[in-house]
């Protein structure tokens, strides 16, 4: 498959002779398209085939074991999920998966209006003695991951005009992110099954490790488009915070991934960077020139954006995870679960 695909070299920003060049490349691309290549994201190599090896061995553990940690044992939403047991835009996905995230103390005395704070609380974890190396191999994955998300965010925000510092409201402690390994079992049939549905990603930023088997595309004004691997490299795409930040300058494309074909699965290993429980939207006072280039944010009335961003995180996972949601969260938000 041809890339079709921009690729933003990281790296640059910590050189001084390249950074306005960079910056440059970053605000068209990231208007342009949404969708591109990261690398020189200083992600050590072996640690990538640390993640990517114990991904693949939680897949390998027996079914039994893999069910002991499903989702529905998760007020927090965490924990794993079988083919066809998440739903995207009411439809469900051929895959399995493992979501797990800051892994943290469940949030005492939650007022009533505020549920979307039972997000925050501990992971659901394999047998340490089935797969010692796993736990320690996430969290520390996910602290690097971090790193690399926020340095990317502060550069957008930076090549918009604006100090760096700009939406560090979002990203403040105790941090919000989910990291989330992906099986996609391959099959035969249904050449254009539903791996996962055509979806934005609610949060700030995603950043995507996938492996050689193909499958993603985004969404463009010419249609479809293939997001072939690259070796190494993340594949960036834009939250819908972002997209409310910034007017609409900044796009969150529609994405979706193809069932994979033939013998092989697919393996994907997605980091979300979400926002803070607490926080809410901030507009981003862009100069006149952008302003005139931001159309606004796209509206979904089958889904709209809360500004309240917790709240906006937990509607979410209520939509995807119907079993979850009705065993612990049954009154809540019943106007949105069932929306397509």
């Amino acid at each position: 498959m041809k890339n079709t695909l921009p690729v933003i070299d990281l790296s640059k920003v910590d050189h001084p002779e390249e950074r306005a060049a960079f910056y440059t490349e970053l605000r068209q691309t990231a208007r342009n398209i949404g969708f591109f290549y990261l690398v020189g994201h200083g992600v050590n190599l072996a640690q990538i085939r640390q993640m990517e090896q114990q991904a693949r061995a939680f897949f390998d553990l027996p079914q039994a074991q893999k069910n002991r940690l499903n989702m529905v044992h998760s007020p927090q939403f965490r924990g794993y999920t079988g083919s066809k047991e998440e739903i995207t835009r009411n439809q469900p996905d051929h895959r399995e998966q493992i979501d797990l995230g800051a892994e943290l103390p469940v949030w005492e005395h939650i007022p009533e209006d505020k549920p979307w704070l039972h997000l925050q609380g501990p992971n659901l974890w394999p047998d340490a003695t089935a797969l010692p190396e796993f736990k320690s191999t996430v969290l520390d994955y996910q602290h690097t991951l971090r790193q690399v998300a926020i340095k990317l965010l502060r550069a957008f925000l930076v090549a918009l005009g604006q100090p760096e510092n700009a939406l560090d409201d979002l990203i403040a402690d105790p941090a919000v992110h989910l990291l989330k390994l992906v099986r996609y079992p391959a099959s035969a049939a249904q050449a254009d099954a539903q791996g996962v549905g055509a979806h934005k990603d609610t949060d700030i930023l995603t950043l995507l490790l996938q492996d050689e088997v193909g499958g993603l595309q985004v969404q463009t004004d010419e249609g479809w488009i293939d997001v072939p691997p690259l070796q190494d490299a993340f594949v960036i795409n834009i939250g819908e915070i972002l997209e409310l930040a910034t007017n609409g300058y900044l796009r969150a494309n529609v994405h979706r991934v193809i069932t994979p074909q033939g013998q092989q699965d697919r393996y994907s290993i997605a980091y979300f960077l979400a926002p803070n429980l607490n926080s809410h939207v901030t507009l981003l006072n862009l100069s006149t020139e952008l302003k005139q280039l931001a159309l606004g944010p796209e509206a979904d009335p089958n889904n709209p954006m809360l500004q309240q961003l917790g709240a906006n995180s937990f509607k979410s996972r209520l939509r995807s995870h119907k079993n979850v949601a009705d065993k612990y969260y049954p009154q809540t938000y019943p106007q949105t679960r069932n929306a397509s």
